[in-house]
């Protein structure tokens, strides 16, 4: 299926140096030339170097991963950051969920048959409604490898989708529109594809989800990988941080949903229920899509508290080995490395 875009638009962006990094997208397959390459990428940032952090801060910190009473998959990151590294060596616990595949890359496709409708764009389009218009799973393995773009005071910061959540909608007792409930604040979700969907939790963090095809479906973005706009990202994600905190590392900026929010300066008020195919401050743009046999398929994270068989439907999906991701299951990695 051939695909609408529009040219997104670039405004004053300031340039910054960049730095070569070197990325491993490739399908992880015996056969060498069935290996897909997708070749280096420039990153329009230089990655912050960071000593250590003082031990007593270390020790003090932690983050805490949690569901609402409406048990929606909703995360608090709370001085997650000043643990450094070790955030992304956090496994995640529980049942193993299989790493079978639904999808293929392969450009086209129908979500009615299970396979997701890739962006099949040059870098940079943006992404129209007919890519949003896809069921909730197949949209939330076809955002992988998409990039998120805010304009905010003419600078343009971005982050390319490295993990994301399906919430299923009515039918999805770990959703917000459960049981096809209808309130001021999950009407967004119940808007046409390509929707924001910006909520509020804790009183002070926020989560971003994009709606998809089915009613109150949509997809939670977990994780970026950080591409533009850095010092913007850091400013944004200082807000609740100590003054006198070390700037963080690349991998600390975007590695959770409430994260990412502050470093794309998200909020409720100015960013819920936009349209993303047309908005000129808040968008996605094409990628190069991941490989099918480098997406890793496990739980949702943090919503426990909607019930075990939920809680256990393998309904998170992130870009196998990426050091970006909020949390990974090293279980599920080891198998799929096995294969």
């Amino acid at each position: 299926m051939l695909l609408s875009v529009s040219k997104s638009p670039r405004k004053d962006i300031s340039t910054q140096p960049t730095e070569v990094i070197q990325s491993p997208y490739f399908c992880k397959q015996e056969n060498s030339n069935d290996r897909k390459v997708y070749g280096d990428r420039n990153i329009g940032c230089n990655e912050n170097t960071e000593q250590n952090r003082e031990t007593g801060e270390r020790e003090g910190e932690r983050k805490i991963n949690e569901s609402n009473s409406e048990g929606a998959g909703e995360t608090v990151e709370r001085s997650f950051d000043e643990m450094g590294e070790r955030g992304t060596e956090q496994v995640s616990q529980g049942t193993s969920i299989g790493t079978t595949v639904l999808w293929s890359d392969d450009g086209g496709g129908d979500s009615s048959s299970g396979r997701a409708r890739s962006s099949n764009l040059p870098p940079g389009m943006r992404l129209s409604e007919d890519f949003y218009g896809q069921d909730c799973i197949t949209l939330a393995k076809a955002l992988l490898g998409q990039v998120v773009v805010r304009v905010v005071d003419g600078v343009r910061i971005s982050g390319r989708i490295v993990e994301t959540e399906s919430y299923l909608g009515v039918s999805d007792k770990a959703s917000h529109s459960y049981n096809g409930k209808r309130t001021g604040r999950t009407g967004a979700m119940f808007m046409k594809a390509g929707t924001s969907y910006v909520y509020t939790i804790y009183g002070m963090y926020y989560c971003f989800n994009i709606s998809s095809q089915e009613e109150g479906a949509c997809v939670l973005l977990r994780a970026l990988e950080p591409l533009e706009g850095l010092e913007r990202m850091q400013v944004g994600r200082k807000q609740r941080r100590k003054d006198s905190a070390t700037p963080l590392k690349l991998h600390q900026l975007c590695n959770g949903p409430s994260k990412l929010c502050q470093a794309l300066c998200l909020t409720k008020d100015a960013n819920n229920a936009v349209d993303l195919t047309s908005c000129d401050s808040f968008w996605l743009e094409s990628g190069p899509s991941v490989p099918t046999c480098s997406i890793v398929i496990t739980k949702r994270v943090g919503i426990e508290g909607s019930g075990e068989e939920s809680a256990n439907k393998p309904l998170r999906f992130y870009e196998y080995d990426s050091k970006f991701v909020s949390v990974r299951d090293k279980v599920t990695e080891g198998r799929m490395q096995s294969n």
